[in-house]
């Protein structure tokens, strides 16, 4: 595959996108592609810093300048790791990227989706993951898996994951992610990801 191939994991809290990003990249993997793994925020070192900012922090954060911190992390991200990667041909597997700030920042933030995907344009240089997996879990198992020290987003509260949901649901169809129900057994939702990731390498 040349140039290389991305893949972004996406879905609210809760919803298992690190574990399904590690089994996509060993089945890539052992097929004998390059398979680079990274996650948003702070994957870099500036990147690092601004995790610190925008999750460990939690003082009141302008939804304005959360989107800008966002996505100064993800420009850099795509300077350092993303770009880089797909240039020599290899698999980039990222857990978040572009459509959670259109989602989270876009939606549940308040700010428009149009607005933040411009923004989210402008960090990326418009690179466009080959196929966005949204892993979809009902508010229940959400709250099952909460982590006992959520960071300042998952803080959030109940109503702002709902939103959260809802609007990755409702933006699906319209930026052309591909929904998968995460609350299935962890194989069977390994299987519809990769049934998903298939599709689209077969079709480019």
């Amino acid at each position: 595959m040349t140039p290389g191939f991305f893949i972004v994991f996406e879905g609210g809290e809760g919803s298992g996108k690190s574990t399904q990003a590690q089994l996509l990249a060993e089945r890539l993997g052992s097929d004998g592609h390059e398979v680079i793994v990274t996650f948003e925020p702070g994957a870099t070192d500036r990147g690092a810093e601004w995790r610190h900012a925008l999750l460990d922090d939690h003082r009141p954060l302008d939804a304005r300048a959360e989107l800008l911190l966002m996505n100064a992390d993800r420009a850099q991200h795509m300077a350092e790791v993303i770009r880089p990667a797909l240039d020599r041909g290899a698999v980039v597997i990222c857990d978040r990227h572009s459509p959670s700030s259109i989602v989270y920042q876009g939606i549940a933030r308040g700010l428009g989706h149009e607005l933040v995907a411009m923004v989210c344009a402008v960090a990326t240089s418009d690179v466009i993951p080959d196929v966005v997996l949204v892993l979809d879990v009902s508010e229940a198992v959400a709250r099952q898996r909460q982590p006992t020290a959520p960071d300042r987003i998952e803080a959030a509260g109940p109503e702002f994951h709902s939103t959260v949901r809802e609007s990755y649901r409702h933006l699906a169809p319209l930026y052309g992610w591909t929904l998968v129900d995460g609350g299935q057994e962890v194989h069977d939702v390994a299987t519809a990801v990769w049934s998903a990731v298939t599709n689209v390498r077969l079709g480019k």
